[in-house]
């Protein structure tokens, strides 16, 4: 790891850090934050400020084994360099900074191997969700804590409603966007390298949204066709509806639904971009789903969740988490089968989709569901583990509702 001696570079890390640890903010939102406004930050400097701050964040936990003081507003200088002093080079060495150097590189390693001896501490998870894991995956635990703890990487989904495949790999290699094809994916690149996509050509014409290839697997799980009705009851802002979309090549109707407006006003500016043309949307109230029972073809449930295969993009949902949580989504996601599967009409199809690789999320869940719905029976499901195809965690079960 090179070290930049530019002090503007580190006051920004620690200025994320301080809003992401200690005002409850989220890592991407803030990175942006600072980024934008640092502009004259070239794409060397942004890459190196996003990598630290993600690093730290993920290995948070670690990090703070290794310190003199507990981890606060007022140590975290010591808790930035303490990060640079495990992963550097014998060659290397911080900045000659006063904020560094109270830093004592030997006791800094003696503390890492002392507090490492915790596999939770090792691996930077909070005690309790670690325990979790290893009591629902047993020895299958530590290979995706392992595999949550890489860097994501960048994967887009090609927009076929505007371009193929080899087309969009073509247009970004001329524009010194290097891609390569994910052959076990049908619509999916992934970058060669992290870089700001979001100002291309190709994205602002709509060839392409971010989605990683694990995602990208739900929707053409739905075996949704040209012309059906389908409903899409957790949409969000829209990555998977967008997917639908394509697979159904416009045809038919996609009724995108949410709790949360503001997600569905984003998808609509997606669709447009994306030349969707067979989406509407609808804000789930009251009596939303009651209006629509019997009356879908096919029914994506995205359900919500502790999101724990997601973790490679998502580090910082590790110290936000709380166990009182994963009670509550889980008696959540039980009424979020019982009452939206009523929406698919006999014959028809529904999936039930999480991002967490926890078996009392998934597996678990569909059991209870099938168990009091004798009316629905499972023709299909899979779990994606991170460890053993490298992209993010997903479970997804096909059901159907027989005639």
């Amino acid at each position: 790891m090179k070290i930049l001696p530019f002090r503007n570079l580190f006051v920004g890390i620690i200025d994320t850090l301080a809003e992401v640890f200690f005002e409850g903010k989220y890592a991407d939102k803030e990175l942006e934050r600072v980024l934008k406004s640092n502009r004259s930050w070239g794409a060397r400097d942004r890459a190196f400020i996003a990598e630290t701050v993600y690093d730290l964040v993920r290995w948070k936990r670690l990090v703070e084994g290794s310190m003199s003081k507990p981890l606060s507003r007022d140590t975290l200088w010591e808790f930035v360099g303490t990060w640079f002093i495990m992963n550097m080079a014998e060659e290397q060495h911080l900045p000659s900074w006063d904020e560094f150097r109270h830093l004592n590189p030997k006791e800094i390693i003696k503390r890492h191997h002392q507090s490492a001896k915790n596999p939770a501490v090792a691996q930077s998870f909070p005690d309790w969700l670690y325990a979790l894991g290893e009591k629902e995956l047993g020895e299958q635990w530590i290979k995706e804590v392992e595999a949550l703890n890489q860097q994501a990487p960048t994967v887009i989904r090609v927009n076929t409603l505007k371009i193929d495949r080899k087309s969009l790999h073509k247009e970004l290699k001329e524009n010194k966007i290097k891609t390569h094809i994910l052959s076990k994916f049908q619509d999916a690149l992934e970058l060669d390298e992290k870089m700001n996509i979001f100002r291309t050509d190709a994205f602002q014409n709509g060839f392409f949204e971010v989605q990683d290839a694990g995602s990208q697997l739900i929707a053409p799980f739905l075996r949704v066709e040209p012309g059906q009705r389908v409903i899409d009851a957790c949409a969000g802002a829209g990555g998977k509806t967008l997917h639908l979309a394509s697979l159904m090549k416009n045809k038919g109707q996609i009724i995108a639904m949410d709790i949360h407006e503001w997600k569905l006003k984003e998808l609509k500016k997606r669709a447009k971009r994306n030349n969707v043309q067979n989406v509407q949307t609808r804000l789930i109230e009251s009596k939303t789903i009651k209006r629509m029972e019997e009356s879908c073809d096919r029914l994506l449930i995205d359900a919500p969740c502790s999101g724990l295969g997601v973790l490679k993009r998502n580090p910082d949902a590790k110290w936000k988490l709380q166990p009182e949580f994963i009670e509550n989504i889980k008696n959540e996601q039980a009424k979020i089968l019982d009452s939206y599967s009523k929406m698919v009409k006999k014959g028809g199809l529904m999936v039930y989709a999480t991002c967490s690789i926890l078996p009392s999320e998934n597996q678990e869940q569909v059991e209870k569901f099938l168990a009091n719905h004798p009316e629905y029976t499972l023709i299909l499901d899979k779990q994606y583990l991170p460890s053993e195809y490298g992209y993010d965690g997903f479970y997804m079960a096909l059901m159907e509702r027989r005639s």
